[in-house]
């Protein structure tokens, strides 16, 4: 029975409602650990410098939170609507056993990381002195098993947001800088660059805890129920999709990260300060719309109102677009001014702000393109249309390394404004990609099926 208007209005005024909701409690949740978040920078700036501790610190962290904030978001973006498309036993029997196989593959990707540590320093970091490589590889072990706890609080989040529960997992961000923060100050004098890490495992061991803790009454009717078993491909292809999308983005920052290492002491702690304010405005434009943006649009797929959907999508891509326009502006106006009074003091002289603010003028204009690219792509997995984001994802680190060949690294050393150019064109060229794919794909999804022509008579 087809909805009236009167319950049709009323349905989408209560959609709009919650997305209204679930963003702001996002939003404060972003504002909470961003604050927390800019302290930690200001620390790490205070005790580090751009001098060669931070080159160690920032190769080592990278990297973790990288993957950390990818496994997050892949079962926020993925998770989620895989289990509000199921009720019953059949959701009980996807977060059982999605849960365990999202937990064995954590920890195994954190032991993998522990034992090959000097591996992929090596990789990450290849213009490193022998000393950095050594301290950047004890800080990677310290922080690998945070991947674990990082992705197990991660499978209680995407719980708690399939019931539109969004403060808990919201201050994930809060929690582990805040943590980081408490044992660089308490630990420094006994432990030094290391306290940094320490800090950050135990943030993400907490915030597991938290989540655990806020889901529990929510999974304990869930494991009384009968077990349905879904198969496991059914459970690893959406999120592994996305995890593989998140992985191609976030090998755009890595190959900066590589090249900024071979650019000089200080180069790879200047880029890693670049990148800790862009990605805090690229979480501002995206994460409020898009965490509460997802279980709407599965919903709307669910009920086939596929033309509101890619209308709110729409909508919201645009929206973004001139929040980030104007960011762009603002960050390259204001960018030295900026820098220094947010780390200009301790170690971080004004070499250091020089450096960085050099640095972000080329970084600056990949605000827009990330921004709209990763919020476009994360409305299309809520869709179910995976496979567009990932080939557009191929997109930004091809461009990124073809533009660095041709500056010539590594024979040549790239000048801080240069930078992180090809990380920002490469990221534009992702979205121009992306644009076109979603166009082509609502055309395609709103294409009227074609009509059978009726039988002609014949005439004797």
């Amino acid at each position: 029975m087809p909805y009236s208007p009167i319950v049709s209005r009323s349905v989408a005024k209560m959609r709009e409602n919650a997305l209204v909701r679930g963003g702001l409690v996002v939003g404060g949740g972003i504002l909470a650990g961003n604050v927390v978040g800019f302290v930690r920078v200001g620390v790490t700036a205070w005790f580090l410098g751009t001098h060669a501790n931070a080159d160690a610190l920032a190769v080592a962290t990278g990297p973790v939170d990288t993957v950390a904030t990818a496994v997050i978001n892949t079962l926020l973006v993925s998770f989620v609507p895989m289990l509000m498309l199921r009720s019953g036993d059949e959701r009980s029997a996807m977060f059982a056993k999605a849960g365990k196989a999202f937990a064995t593959i954590f920890a195994a990707l954190s032991a993998a990381i522990f034992v090959f540590a000097s591996h992929l320093i090596s990789v990450l970091g290849p213009g490193l002195p022998q000393a950095e490589h050594d301290q950047a590889t004890l800080l990677l072990r310290i922080l690998a098993p945070a991947i674990f706890f990082a992705g197990s609080s991660s499978i209680f989040a995407a719980l708690l947001y399939s019931e539109r529960r969004f403060v808990i997992p919201a201050l994930y961000q809060a929690c582990v800088n805040g943590t980081m923060v408490l044992a660089a100050i308490v630990l420094w004098k006994a432990i030094g660059v290391y306290a940094f890490a320490v800090g950050y495992t135990a943030g993400t061991a907490i915030q597991l805890g938290l989540t655990w803790h806020a889901s529990r009454h929510l999974i304990a009717p869930l494991r009384r129920r009968q077990m349905i078993s879904p198969g496991l491909r059914e459970i690893l292809y959406k999120p592994g999709m996305f995890l593989l999308y998140a992985g191609l983005i976030s090998a755009n920052v890595l190959v900066t990260r590589a090249v900024a290492t071979h650019a000089g002491p200080g180069m790879a702690a200047a880029f890693d300060y670049c990148l800790r304010c862009i990605s805090v405005v690229v979480a501002y434009l995206v994460y409020p719309v898009a965490n509460s943006l997802v279980p709407e649009l599965a919903q709307l797929q669910m009920s086939n109102q596929t033309a509101r959907a890619y209308s709110l999508i729409g909508r919201s891509v645009r929206l973004a677009a001139g929040f980030a326009l104007a960011a762009v502006a603002i960050g390259l106006l204001v960018r030295t001014e900026a820098i220094a009074i947010l780390f200009q003091r301790g170690s971080f002289t004004p070499e250091s702000t020089a450096l960085v603010a050099a640095v972000f003028m080329g970084f600056a204009p990949g605000i827009l393109g990330w921004t709209l690219m990763d919020l476009g792509s994360r409305c299309l997995f809520a869709l179910n249309r995976a496979k567009l984001p990932v080939i557009a994802g191929l997109v930004p680190v091809s461009v990124n390394l073809a533009v660095m060949l041709a500056l010539g690294w590594p024979y040549r050393t790239v000048h801080p404004n240069l930078l992180a150019v090809g990380a920002s064109v490469g990221l534009l060229c992702g979205f121009g990609a992306l644009f076109v794919g979603i166009r082509l794909s609502r055309l395609l999804a709103l294409a009227p099926e074609p009509q059978p022509e009726p039988a002609q008579l014949s005439v004797r």
